[in-house]
């Protein structure tokens, strides 16, 4: 096999290529794109490109009508791994498998933990920066050791009132989870996009390897939950909710601390905890940053135009622009 030769790998040998490789993140896993899948309604794919001395992955959805290249809900992008990656090659190798299937366009959201957004000029796309997304370091003994005071002091509380909080590390039923987090969307006036329907719950659950804590009063309600996944090195903050009875609580808090040192305690030495709403600086960004106050990792974007004419034929626009919703014609109406 030469460098130039991108193969797009059989479902059945997709997690053994990456096992193969040392790739473990589960961003970039058959099971999580196939999951996300739900939500974009774009088959699954792994792209690989083989050198002498090193590969490039990368783990996709193709949307159709038209045909489109997005990452999984999340963070994903080429990623390159050994001493000599073909990175130089993958450009011209990627644009001729897109031109195979009728691709207009690709939207990537680069994964901040491998930093692939360094790649994204010689892989084919144009970056742009986000606010960033906070990585939790987890190879010291007490993950909270780093924590903002006055999160710690919100886990003291969250203590101190009764709260206690229990991990089911291969949880069988989310239906709990699901109802609390739905009622934290509607509370918070979340787009319709963060509702997500029952399929993708049965997705995660089936395919996923997760882990759930709950954190519950001294009655037992449920006040506040948080979804982890992933292998090890790299634990993931999926998702979460908290009731209205839990705010202010410090339940979230303990919530996130417990998964932290649940990560810590099976191999994980990351948590990786995301960042704000649509990669904003915003106050979700800075909750996370007061875990890990030097966490936080550079974020960004990239976007490709593979076929300008269809481009502009799907906007009606004679220009491309980049710094709107992309591609434009995907914009919710």
């Amino acid at each position: 096999m030469t460098a130039a030769e991108l193969v797009e790998v059989e479902p059945e040998h997709w997690d053994g290529l990456l096992a193969r490789l040392g790739v473990t993140d589960v961003y970039l896993a058959r099971g999580y794109l196939t999951a996300s899948s739900v939500l974009t309604a774009g088959r699954p794919a792994l792209l690989h490109l083989a050198g002498e001395d090193g590969d490039v992955v990368f783990a996709l959805l193709l949307r159709d009508d038209p045909a489109d290249v997005v990452t999984p809900y999340g963070y994903g992008g080429p990623v390159a791994v050994g001493t000599r990656p073909p990175v130089a090659a993958f450009a011209g190798a990627y644009a001729r498998w897109c031109a195979a299937r009728a691709a207009v366009t690709s939207f990537v959201v680069y994964h901040p933990l491998f930093a692939n957004q360094a790649q994204a000029g010689p892989t084919g796309f144009r970056a742009s920066a986000l606010a960033g997304t906070v990585a939790w370091p987890l190879t010291g003994d007490d993950p909270a050791a780093g924590m903002h005071k006055h999160h710690r002091r919100l886990v003291r509380r969250a203590a101190a009132s009764g709260l206690v909080a229990a991990v089911d590390p291969a949880p069988t039923d989310l239906a709990p989870f699901v109802a609390l987090y739905d009622a934290t969307m509607r509370r918070a006036g979340a787009a319709p996009f963060y509702r997500f329907p029952d399929a993708y719950w049965a997705a995660l659950l089936d395919e996923v390897p997760l882990v759930r804590v709950d954190v519950r009063d001294p009655e037992g309600a449920l006040v506040a939950a948080v979804l982890g996944m992933g292998e090890p090195p790299w634990l993931h903050y999926h998702l979460g909710g908290a009731a209205e009875a839990g705010r202010g609580s410090g339940a979230s808090h303990l919530a996130l601390l417990t998964l932290a040192e649940w990560g810590r305690d099976h191999g994980h030495d990351t948590l990786h905890l995301g960042g704000g709403v649509g990669g904003q600086d915003d106050s979700l960004l800075q909750f996370k940053r007061r875990f890990a106050p030097d966490g936080l990792r550079a974020a960004a974007v990239g976007k490709a135009v593979h076929d300008p004419a269809a481009y502009a034929r799907l906007t009606g626009a004679a220009e491309i622009d980049r710094a709107g919703f992309f591609p434009a014609y995907r914009a919710p109406r």
